[in-house]
């Protein structure tokens, strides 16, 4: 029995197009994130949904909503699910924090896994909170498909966590565009396959290209 999960990345917000830290701000979607959650909702609105899932912040609230009411179904939402703290780098842009806070952006880049900002968190207390919350999720929808919208860092540590990928990396090894589609499929609560990743066909010709949220590693 193989039980689907849709793990989707919420629309773009105003925040996230200026390319400034928003883990903790609770942002709306843009205009743009709108039409994108909108048309991966019109996608996804003949599977067979039997359950939609959601960070509490209102930018993955609307996304989930968008996709949950073809379905008839309201969004669920659970805390461990929210994106990353940046504790107060919050709502700079990369270069401000980097002039800011230049020794702490240092530690960040070299290892984002295990250090954390000020008043922040690292990336391994979001995959402590958000872990626990995708198997709950897989144990009480056995053989089913859901729908887990989140946070591109979440998303990110959770796929690292069970693909068995170095998280250390998981900013500059794996992307997820706004509003994109993966697409996992579990034997059991632990093992998964990855069977869809970053797909966001639904509003774009061709797979979005990362530039300035890269680490200095990648440049």
């Amino acid at each position: 029995m193989t039980t689907r999960v849709l793990l989707i990345r919420h629309g773009a917000t105003v925040l996230s197009a200026e390319d400034r830290f928003a883990g903790s701000t609770d942002v709306l979607l843009s205009d743009e994130g709108r039409a994108q959650a909108r048309a991966l909702g019109e996608r996804l609105a003949g599977a067979e949904l039997s359950a939609v899932f959601a960070s509490p912040m209102k930018r993955t609230v609307e996304t989930a909503s968008l996709i949950a009411t073809p379905h008839g179904l309201n969004p669920t939402t659970a805390d461990g699910l929210r994106e990353i703290d940046h504790g107060r780098w919050e709502e700079l842009t990369r270069r401000e924090v980097e002039a800011r806070f230049p020794e702490e952006y240092a530690n960040w880049e070299a290892d984002p896994f295990t250090f954390a900002p000020a008043e922040g968190e690292s990336g391994l207390s979001v995959m402590a909170r958000a872990l626990p919350v995708l198997r709950q999720v897989v144990v009480a929808h056995a053989g089913k498909t859901v729908a887990v919208i989140s946070h591109k860092a979440t998303i990110r540590l959770i796929l690292c966590s069970l693909l068995g990928i170095d998280a250390r990396g998981y900013r500059d090894r794996l992307d997820q565009s706004p509003a994109c589609l993966n697409a996992l499929d579990f034997k059991d609560p632990v093992r998964a396959r990855l069977v869809v990743y970053n797909d966001i066909s639904h509003y774009a010709a061709r797979p979005a290209q990362a530039h300035s949220r890269l680490s200095k590693w990648w440049q």
